[in-house]
């Protein structure tokens, strides 16, 4: 059965989206006549280079140094080379705007307001950038930042990227291991923090920890702490006030730019963690600008005059994304604090109030919401907004109606699916296709991606491996310290030989979206039958008795049998009439195969910091073994719950 269609595109509308335009320009500086978004993402995977090439000229990317060549793609995926020989900077694109207007909107969780103008925060970054050369920073070093999501964590970006050194951030909600075993492996020169933060009306000292962190990392020389919240601490020895440490700087002195070439290092994330120690992925700069301006211009139409928020924190990859929105022309709000503080409404209360036009949020945050039974389509506005981003889970069919039937009729929602490891998307939005539900509208523009079933070939309307069989621009430059890109490889190509494997479980729709089923090595396998964690939350989160849901595989007599841990809304209780119920939906809507064998009540769901939960964290301790980084998660001691279980022993 075809999804149905929940949304298009007007006429009027669809004439002046930056898609619509970049097919034009292709039309009268190429002679190319692509009528459809099918035809424009087969030229842009079969002619990468010159697709790329485009993006960079639509987008009008500053180069100091411009490329002969735009693509040389040789043996390995890895060994790619995009713009040999050209050089630009980073900071100076996300810089290239002027003026009186709003760079910077910042709402902190207690209500206090800050907008910065692009003038404002180009004058910022230049008072940042001379402290950092003060501070013998140079082109390849690292700056960390353990900062929350305020304005002052975007000028130290983009000061460090400004003078060609490297980014890294933790939130401030990271444990002292978690920080340590992250920036420890890069050796960052210069430490920003914060004092403290704010989250569900408290404030959380971060001093305790900063002290700490800078003891056990010896590269750091320098740890600078903001005064975010006001609260009677004397700062830790060794460290300097923020204000105290720009004294001497010159407001007037120019800002300047270090050109580095395509390939330079820009920022370095980190996987999880959560079965070891944290992969520090190094990303290019070249890449992630170029790859940043066509999600959000090409496919977002994110343009000047619009306003761009995203909930996260600094830890997760969505805030790199959501500052490359500066490069746009486009405004960035910024959020620090609980969405749900002081009730779900908040975020709703910021889109009215700063008047947003894109959106971003989890797709667990939309659920929560309407689990909540908040309807902000009678309580709100919403007058600017035309797109809802969702990512970080899959978004389940239901949360569609809910979007459609209780947010706003008239927006594009838009679920994106990425990840860390790209810093990017393969799949994800488009401001010229109809919304489907339960479906990502669309492959991303110069991403061959493809569903691989276990003969390595490729398939429509039937599950799979997402994989990605031609280099793109945002593939990881290297993992921190992996000579010969061992590590790297055995990541995402010891699946297929020479194809990206991303561990996703997927399925390209006839419509030609994407159904995301979830992580494949999570993936289910009761009697040798594949089956995708999201199939089974999708029925068993739609009950208005659960709250939540983890799912996993335990072993047991020679197979594996599914498990499912419930957190009930208050009021319920897992008796054995909801069990029954929840088999029962879970039957009729999948398969038997799918029914748990056990379901289990318990209090919490361990997620880590970005708010993922962890089934293989799960799986791990219903068997026994040791969770290697418990400090990766926001609520470790969740782990306890499901520790030796009576249940699972028969």
């Amino acid at each position: 059965m075809t999804d149905p269609m929940l949304w298009q595109p007007g006429s009027a509308d669809l004439a002046n989206t930056q898609l619509s335009q970049f097919i034009q320009q292709l039309k009268e500086q190429s002679g190319l006549n692509l009528t459809d978004y099918n035809q424009l993402h087969d030229w842009s995977i079969n002619q990468r280079g010159d697709f790329w090439r485009a993006v960079m000229d639509f987008c009008g990317v500053i180069v100091h140094q411009d490329s002969d060549t735009n693509l040389i793609d040789q043996g390995h995926m890895t060994a790619a080379q995009w713009f040999p020989g050209m050089t630009l900077n980073f900071a100076e694109n996300l810089l290239r705007h002027q003026g009186s207007d709003n760079a910077l909107i910042f709402e902190s969780e207690s209500a206090n307001t800050q907008s910065i103008s692009h003038d404002q925060l180009r004058s910022q970054v230049a008072r940042v950038q001379q402290k950092l050369k003060q501070c013998g920073v140079q082109q390849g070093d690292r700056v960390a930042g353990f900062m929350p999501n305020i304005p002052e964590t975007i000028v130290f970006m983009l000061a460090t990227t400004s003078l060609g050194a490297v980014w890294s951030s933790t939130s401030p909600d990271f444990g002292i291991n978690g920080v340590v075993d992250r920036f420890g492996q890069i050796e960052p020169k210069v430490l920003f923090t914060a004092n403290a933060y704010e989250y569900n009306g408290k404030t959380h000292d971060c001093l305790n920890k900063v002290q700490q962190i800078a003891e056990q990392i010896a590269s750091i020389e320098h740890t600078v702490v903001v005064d975010f919240v006001n609260h009677d601490r004397d700062l830790p020895a060794g460290t300097t006030d923020f204000t105290s440490w720009l004294d001497g700087t010159d407001p007037d002195q120019p800002l300047t730019f270090t050109a580095v070439p395509f390939d330079h290092p820009l920022y370095i994330l980190y996987s999880s963690g959560t079965t070891g120690k944290p992969k520090c992925i190094v990303h290019r700069t070249g890449g992630i600008l170029l790859q940043h301006l066509k999600e959000l211009m090409l496919h977002g139409n994110v343009a000047e005059g619009k306003r761009l928020f995203y909930f996260t924190t600094c830890g997760w990859m969505m805030w790199n994304w959501m500052a490359s929105t500066l490069a746009t022309g486009a405004s960035l709000v910024l959020y620090d604090g609980s969405p749900f503080y002081p009730d779900g409404n908040r975020l709703f209360d910021l889109v009215d109030k700063h008047r947003i036009s894109h959106f971003g949020t989890s797709a667990k945050w939309i659920s929560a919401v309407e689990k909540a039974g908040i309807k902000p389509r009678n309580s709100h506005r919403l007058e600017q907004l035309e797109t809802i981003f969702s990512t970080g889970s899959p978004l389940m069919p239901e949360s569609f109606d809910f979007v459609y039937r209780d947010v706003k009729a008239n927006v594009c929602l838009s679920s994106i699916s990425g990840g860390t490891d790209i810093c990017s998307c393969f799949a994800l939005g488009n401001s010229n296709l109809p919304v489907y539900r339960g479906q990502l509208q669309c492959l991303g523009l110069g991403m061959a991606v493809k569903i691989l079933d276990k003969n390595q070939l490729s398939v429509i309307g039937q599950p799979g491996e997402l994989a990605c069989d031609k280099a793109f621009p945002s593939m990881p430059v290297s993992f921190w310290q992996d000579p010969g890109h061992k590590k790297y490889k055995a990541a995402y190509f010891n699946v297929f030989d020479n194809i990206w494997c991303h561990s996703d479980r997927a399925e390209i729709t006839a419509q030609g979206g994407m159904v995301i089923y979830g992580r494949s090595d999570t993936t289910l396998n009761p009697g040798g039958v594949r089956i995708g964690t999201a199939e089974i939350y999708r029925q068993v989160e739609s009950l208005d008795e659960i709250t939540e849901s983890i799912v996993v595989g335990q072993e047991w007599q020679d197979d594996t049998r599914v498990v499912l841990f419930v957190v009930m809304q208050p009021g319920h209780q897992l008796d054995d009439d909801l069990r029954q119920k929840i088999c029962q939906t879970i039957r009729q809507n999948t398969t038997p195969r799918h029914v748990p064998a056990k379901i289990i009540a318990v209090d919490e769901i361990p997620k880590t910091i970005s708010g993922k939960i962890v089934e293989v964290a799960v799986r791990d301790v219903i068997h026994g073994k040791q969770v290697a980084n418990t400090d990766a998660l926001a609520n470790p001691g969740a782990l306890k719950l499901f520790a030796n279980l009576p249940e699972l022993q028969d």
